[in-house]
This record gives C-alpha cells, structure tokens and sequence, in this order.
C-alpha cells in the first residue's frame, strides 16, 4: 500500500519530468490579495499569473497547496469527504500546453501503472456540452465509451469576472460495496450524492474572459489561455488505500488513534464526532502556524468557529476538559515531513489553542444560559429557529445538542426557521465569494509587452527614454491624459511590501507628468501611473525625478521597522514574527504577532535602545545572494513567503539582516531620531506598533516640549518642579476640598432632612410618603440621599430634571413592601407615563423620562400609586 508520503512525491516527480517546475504551496494567508480570505485552492496562490499581472519564470507549474474552505463546514464528519483544511494537488500551464497535454497527463498519472495504476475501466468522466475538443480527446483517443462520458452545463469553472472556462473530470467507480441502495449509474448521471463515484480530478481550461451575468456563449477569448488542475490528495488517498473515508488514511487515522487514547467511546460508535475534530485540529495547528490568529472577525472569526465546533463534538466523546491543544503534536509528528515549519511554531500554536479553549469554555457556559432562558420562555412549547440558531452560530450548540436539552423539558425547535437562518448564511457566504474570489482581467497590452526595465535604487533623477505607453488597456504612440508608462530606466519605486511608492515627475519640453503611483507590471518592469499634460510621445528622452524628500523619510522609516523587529524578537520572544507592515514618508506601521500588550516601561525600553542603536554610525549594506546562502547568514525569512532564485538581503551592522526589496538608509545614523507613537491589538495575537523617524519625529518631540511649556505656564510651575511633583500637589488639593465638599453637603443634608421632615405625607396604610423634586443632581448623591432618608420615611419619590430628560428613583422601606408596594412597579408607571421606561427591585428602582411637560402629572400618579390622599 501507498503511503501519503510516497504519493506526494510521486505526483511532483511526475510532472517534474515533464518539465514543469515544482513552486513550494503559498501560506494559507493570502500575500497582497486582500480578495481572499485564506488560499483555498491550488490556483488562488497563482492568481497573478493567470491574470497576467506577472509572468512566471517557467510557464509549466506543479504544486501541492494547502488549502481552507468553510462554506460547508456543517458537513464535515457527516461525509467521507469534506474537510475545512486539505491539500490540493495541482498542475498549471500558462499559455503553454492546453487540453490535450493536460488530458494525457492527467491520464498517464492516473492510469499508468507506473504511476498510480488505477484501472481505466472504473473511470467516469464529464464534459461541456460544447466542449467538442475534451470530448474527443477522452471518446476518440482514449476510446472511452460514450456512455460513460457525460456532458454537463455544470461543466464550466468561472467565479466572477476574469478568466474562466469549460473543465472535465476524472470519477473513480469504487464499487456496489459504496452503492448500498445499488441505485448504480444513476448516482453519476444524475449527480445524486453519493460515496461510489467519486470526483478525483478536475481539469480547467481557462479560455474565456467572463463578465459575470452574461451568457457564456459571448465570452471574448483570452489572449493568454491556462490549465488549471486539481485533485484533492485525501481524496486520493483513501481510493489509493483503499479505505472507506478519506479519515481512514494515513493522514487522519494517527491524530483519530490520539483522540481515542482520551476517551472510552470509540471511533465506530462516533465516527463523526472523530472526523470533526480531526479534520477541525489540522486546521488550526496549519492556519495559526501561517500566522492567522483567533479573533471576532474574518479569517480570525473562522478559527475560532473551527474550533469551538470541535471542543463541541468533543463533548460527545465525553472530553469536558480542553483537550485539543494536546492534539498538536500527533498533527505535527504526521505533516512535519513535509511542512517543516510547524515543529519551530508548536509551543505558540499549543498556547493560543488552549487559551481559545478556556474562552470558549466560558461561552458555553453562557450558551447553556441562553437556551435555559429561552426554554422558559418558549411560546406554545416551541423555540424560534432565530434564537436557536444564534445558540448554533454565536454561543457553538450543535442544533442537536439543543434539541436534547429542550426535549428534556418538554419543548420543541422550530427546525424549519433554524435551516431558514442556517441557509441566509450560506447565501451570505456564497454572494462574497461571488464578489470576492473572482481574479483580475488580463491586461493584454502588458501582458505582451517583453522589453525590459530597469529600477535603479541609488538614483533620485535620470533621463530615459519612453519604451511602453498604455491607453486603457491598449498600446499606444502618443499619451494624453491619464494612463502608464514604461521607461527603459527609472528611479521610483513601485509599492511593494508595504512600503508605498515613490511620486514625481516625468517631464521634458514639451510636456509634464504627475507620477501618481508605480506598480509591477507583469514581466517585472516598473510601470508608471501617470497623469499627462501635454502629449508623451513614444520613444521620447524623459526626465524622471522623484520627490526626494519624500523618499529620505521613507527609506528612514522602512530601515526603522527592520530595526524594530529584530528587538522585538530580542526582547519579547523569537515567536515575533511581521504579521503587516506600512511604511509612508510620515509613519511607519508594524503588526507582529504577540499574545500581550506590550507594557509602557518596555516600549520605553525599546524606543531608548533603538535610538541608541541609531546614534551610532552602521553601514546598511544590500547584497544579492540565492535563499540558502542568505540563512546560512542568518537572514530573517519566513517559511510562508515565496522567494525566487535570487533574493536582496539587507544587513544593517549586527542589529538586523532580513531579506527585503525596499529602499533604506546607507547609514542607521541617516534615520536621525525614532519616536513610538502607540502599541494597540489589532486582533486576537496580533500587535501593531506605530511611529515615525527624522523631522516627524522631531515634531512630536517638540510638541511636547511645547506642551509642558504651556502646562508649567498655566499652572505656574517653577522650573525646579517636575509636572509629576504639581500635579501630585493638586491631587491632594482636589481631595482636601472634596473632603471639604462632602463635609459642607452632608451638613447642608441635615438641613435638607428636616425640611423633608416637614414635607412628608401618610397614606391610607398608615405609611409616610415622599415626594421631593431637584435639578441636575448627580443620581449618586441622590442615591445616598435616600439611603438616609428611608431610616425615617417608608415611601420616597424623587424626580430629577434634567435639560432635556429626567430621572426617577423610588425607594421603599421593609414595611411598606409588606403592604404590598413594589418599587420598580412605580418607577416604572412615572417612566412610561414621561415617554421612557425602567424598573428595579421591589425596595429600589431608577427610571427616565423624555417629556418634562409630564412632571406635574407624574406626581399626582405617584401620589395616587402610593395611596395619598390629598
């Protein structure tokens, strides 16, 4: 038997030898692609080239990405099949090979013996109706029968604008042993779920420029036309292995076998249970490791439902305790051949997942609450599928689990609201990934364009010459307006990392041009944005200067965040790692990621040292050098970015050495001065740092002087006085007159106490009663008012006015509750009566009101509530 090892390799030796190249699976966070949420399959990482904004090195590629998708996590564990984390196995051609080579391909792998062997006699396949080609390579040239062919309108790949096409694939026939029903062909034809025809490959033959809504049929054709291919490897693997589900291979069984180690109820009485926090642990043990964290929103809001649903499923394997951190190390002891990575994360991701597990815990216990509560109040013994779904979707309960409990006290769940909710949901999930997921049209005129450009770092103003202009898509000799240019050199700089591009000027002497941003095109040049008075012509001598000091402050503050994170992992932990960066001429911002706030005292620390750093003179040298000489140096690199055959390291002395493609100072000395403006959370693990360097710097420094220069003013403070020294002084003076204040209310109280003495009033029960209304009282003192006042009088009621509201407090003595008198009733009548609402305990409650017109009504129904007669 094949192991999953052994396939792997197979599959990239396989298309290794028929000259593709093997590109290492991208992180499952997306890189500059704020369109996705995670990487969730083979071609999201490879975007950029089939839409043409780059070109890649070879156009033959093969990969296994890691992958997430959770817009039907509710199913997996019920099917053999579903996972939230998987591998996708690809093969891509851009504007290589087309059907005919992917066809053999995927054939040869599959059907040859020397490869997976399976037999081609228990193959099914689907086209496009009008694909006539794809069908005739697998009918005519494979001799596939045409009954086992079908030709399906669902055949056709296409998510929003941009590239798309017709697809075919590949179904294995594993037998009437996955037919129990022996329904047969049935289940292919008519595409009814089922576990025996199972989908392994899939081919897209990217050809067409969609417009999304309009018939397919006037689909323009690309210039540059794609394969793009995949097949889930557990899929794979199970019909390999020849085992019942994809859990049942060797990726899942080791982490299912450590499960049951924890529990006395076994993987065949709860299989799902099983699957569910099998498949839910690689998820996260993968997505935390990439650098994703827990939090109340996006990718972060998806891990945390991951794993409250597998702590949930856990339960019914009878795991109260957390459990599923301890689950880390069997997920890396079975990946870690092949993801090396995630042994040098395991004690962060352990945390962070335990630490999510005691929170959820938490929230479980408030679930439990909410469903009590709704139990009590269920109209007609039924729960609203709203309230239930919220139980499902916020607090983790399964609707099963909710079921089980309100049955116990006789209630029922309005199923058919729940799958309601449950299906606005996924319309919500599928229109975003209708919105989101779709790529970028191909930009033919760059997409052709092969000449070269070259960025010179060292230069702020050249003379070039005009190689490229572009007019809306198309190639132009003569530029008006708006549009991009390419020049065979120049000095700016494109957005890149994070540190953003450089603007200027394009001129000469017949026209001048506002650079408004530079950006790559797709073989590497730097293409300017530009805004054009006069006409650029092509081939023209140009000009080109940047704002230079705009870029002396940029290079200041790009140098000052690769200094910032070598001592943030120097003071904090090498598990510091850059989650996002910012770099403009006026700041620079830096998310790394982290578990705490960082305290004030060691933000001074760090903001101390660096600036000592810079005072000293360090040359910052850039050599060019291949990735694995520039570890051997100890560069910085991260696992999850990609890194072509020649990187730019920068070294800046002994304090920092990271790869990076920006521009910097020469010298640490150049950055001048560096300030911290603020450390914040941006999200559950991650940090952000904000400050700037040089002139900016330097302002917020004197701002500062300036402000305590006003505050000694203000408060005549001697300069032989610190600020910490007067103020400490007036906050003893500020509580020497609030001891002063209370002395003086508390004796005006006594004043007030027996004039309320006087006032006071008897009910028909023989109690006293108290009406008193004030104007802009603080309620607290109002408050300590009646604490007083109720020693003597049974029944108080005061009315506060405000400017435009007012408050209402009632409170009552013991034995005016004995006659039955409830507080909260009252204040609540004299509430609604002056257009508010409240309500309290039966010896205390507070209110408010809107219509001050009311107040001589409120009394009078005070009055009558409390049984005076007047």
């Amino acid at each position: 038997m094949k192991t999953s090892l052994e396939v792997r390799q197979m599959f990239l030796d396989f298309f290794e030898s028929k000259k593709h190249k093997i590109e290492p699976g991208a992180g499952l966070i997306p890189q500059d692609d704020e369109t996705l949420l995670w990487i969730n399959s083979g071609v999201a990482a490879l975007k950029k080239y089939f839409d043409g904004s780059v070109k890649p090195t070879n156009p033959r590629i093969v990969n296994i990405q890691k992958s997430i998708r959770t817009n039907d996590i509710e199913n997996v564990g019920k099917t053999s099949r579903h996972h939230t984390f998987f591998e996708m196995m690809g093969n891509f051609s851009i504007g290589d090979y087309f059907k005919e080579e992917a066809i053999d391909f995927a054939y040869e792998f599959l059907f040859s013996k020397e490869y997976i062997g399976f037999d081609v006699k228990d193959a099914y396949f689907s086209v496009h109706p009008d694909d006539t080609t794809a069908y005739s390579i697998w009918h005519d040239k494979y001799h596939i029968p045409a009954d086992r062919i079908l030709k399906t309108e669902d055949n056709f790949w296409q998510i929003g604008d941009g590239p798309c096409g017709p697809n075919t694939e590949i179904f294995i026939d594993r037998g009437p042993k996955y037919d129990p029903e022996q329904i047969g062909e049935k289940l292919f034809f008519e595409d009814l779920e089922n576990d025996r025809y199972v989908e392994i490959w899939n081919i897209v033959f990217s050809q067409f420029d969609g417009k999304e809504g309009q018939d397919i049929h006037t689909f323009k054709e690309l210039p540059q036309k794609n394969i793009d291919t995949g097949m889930g490897f557990e899929r794979l693997m199970s019909i390999v292995q020849n085992v019942e589900t994809n859990f049942d291979t060797d990726l899942f069984m080791p982490i299912i076998n450590e499960i049951e180690s924890k529990t006395e109820i076994t993987y065949q009485q709860e299989p799902m249970a099983y699957r569910v926090i099998a498949d839910h642990i690689r998820t996260l043990v993968f997505a935390l490791s990439d650098g994703a964290v827990f939090s109340n929103e996006g990718r972060g809001y998806v891990l945390r439902r991951v794993l409250r649903r597998g702590v949930r499923f856990g339960r019914n394997l009878n795991i109260k305790e957390s459990f599923m951190y301890e689950l880390v190390d069997v997920v890396i002891a079975t990946m870690d051949n092949v993801y090396p990575n995630l042994h040098d994360k395991k004690t962060m991701v352990k945390s962070l997942i335990e630490a999510e597990e005691i929170r959820f815990s938490k929230t479980l216990d408030s679930g439990e609450r909410l469903l009590m509560s709704a139990i009590e109040k269920a109209e007609h013994h039924l729960i609203d599928g709203k309230t239930a779904f919220t139980l499902y979707d916020t607090y983790g309960f399964p609707i099963e689990l909710s079921q089980e409990i309100a049955a116990e006290k006789g209630v029922d769940i309005d199923l058919i609201g729940f799958n309601e909710e449950m299906e606005i949901q996924r319309e919500r999930a599928r229109n975003a990934r209708q919105t989101h997921e779709s790529m970028g049209s191909q930009n033919e005129a760059l997409m052709n364009f092969n000449e070269s450009s070259e960025f010179v770092y060292t230069e702020n103003s050249l003379e070039s010459s005009v190689i490229a202009l572009i007019k809306d898509g198309t190639l132009v000799d003569v530029l008006e307006g708006e549009g991009l240019v390419i020049t065979r050199q120049t000095p700016f700089y494109a957005e890149s990392g994070g540190q953003v591009s450089d603007k200027g000027t394009i001129e000469n002497d017949s026209m001048h041009a506002d650079v408004i941003a530079m950006f790559k095109g797709p073989h590497g040049q730097h293409v300017h944005h530009v805004k054009v008075e006069g006409q650029l012509k092509m081939n023209e001598s140009v000009s080109l200067t940047i704002d230079e000091q705009a870029r002396r402050l940029i290079r200041k503050n790009h140098s000052a965040v690769h200094l910032l994170q070598s001592i943030l992992r120097t003071k904090l932990g090498s598990h510091v790692e850059q989650a996002g960066s910012f770099v403009t001429d006026e700041y620079f911002r830096f998310d790394f990621s982290h578990f705490e706030s960082v305290e004030k005292d060691m933000l001074d620390e760090i903001e101390y040292e660096l600036n000592e750093w810079i005072s000293v003179p360090t040359e910052v040298e850039t050599i060019m050098t291949d990735l694995n000489t520039a570890q051997e140096m100890g560069a910085l690199a991260f696992f999850s970015d990609n890194y072509g055959d020649q990187v730019r390291l920068v070294k800046m002395g002994d304090k920092s050495m990271e790869l990076c493609g920006g521009t910097h100072v020469g010298d640490l000395a150049e950055i001048g001065c560096l300030k911290i403006i603020k450390e914040e959370s941006v999200g559950s693990g991650v940090r952000r740092i904000t400050g700037t360097t040089s002139l900016h710097a330097y302002e917020i420094f004197k701002e500062s002087e300036q402000t305590i220069s006003t505050l000694r003013e203000e408060y005549k403070i001697p300069e032989q006085k610190t600020l910490e020294d007067r103020f400490l002084e007036l906050e003893d003076e500020v509580k020497n007159l609030q001891k002063k204040n209370k002395q003086l209310s508390q004796e005006a109280l006594k004043y007030e106490m027996i004039q309320y003495q006087k006032d006071t009033l008897h009910n028909d029960d023989g109690l006293s009663v108290l009406y008193i209304e004030k104007e802009l009282q603080d309620m607290k003192d109002l408050k300590e008012m009646t604490d007083s006042l109720v020693q003597s009088v049974d029944i108080i009621g005061i009315i506060n006015l405000k400017e435009e509201s007012l408050n209402i407090m009632v409170r009552l003595s013991k034995e005016a509750i004995a006659k039955g008198f409830k507080a909260g009733e009252i204040a609540k009548s004299l509430a609604v009566l002056t257009g508010g609402n409240g309500g309290g305990r039966p010896d205390f409650a507070q209110a408010g009101g809107k219509d001050l017109s009311k107040v001589a009504e409120a009394k009078a129904l005070f009055m009558d509530k409390t049984k005076v007669s007047l």
